[in-house]
């Protein structure tokens, strides 16, 4: 059993699964900000100068356009996010597979 244990916990640090944990951790944080930062800000901001409720509202004949920019806005915010967290928090190293 020990042996076993030894062998996961080298494939997590030779793998950098580590650093793909906190990665999917983080992810899911950033994400619920991201949801809050387009629902409670920037959606209102659109309705206030705009002529729709939100930007998924928005669109072009029968082409809702608008959700797949809200979708792209929410991808891009996320990642932004996402990279910024790594970058403040100097975890790139976990990532990295060890030789």
């Amino acid at each position: 059993m020990r042996e076993h244990v030894t062998g996961f916990l080298g494939f997590i640090r030779e793998r950098g699964v580590a650093g793909l944990a906190i990665g999917f951790i983080f992810g899911g944080a950033a994400q619920n900000l991201v949801k809050a930062l387009m629902e409670d800000l920037i959606n209102p901001l659109l309705a206030y100068f705009g002529g729709v409720q939100t930007i998924a509202d928005f669109s072009i004949g029968a082409f809702r356009v608008g959700d797949f920019i809200s979708v792209l806005i929410n991808f891009l915010i996320l990642c932004l996010v996402v990279y910024m967290i790594f970058k403040i928090l100097r975890l790139e190293s976990l990532d990295k597979p060890k030789a």
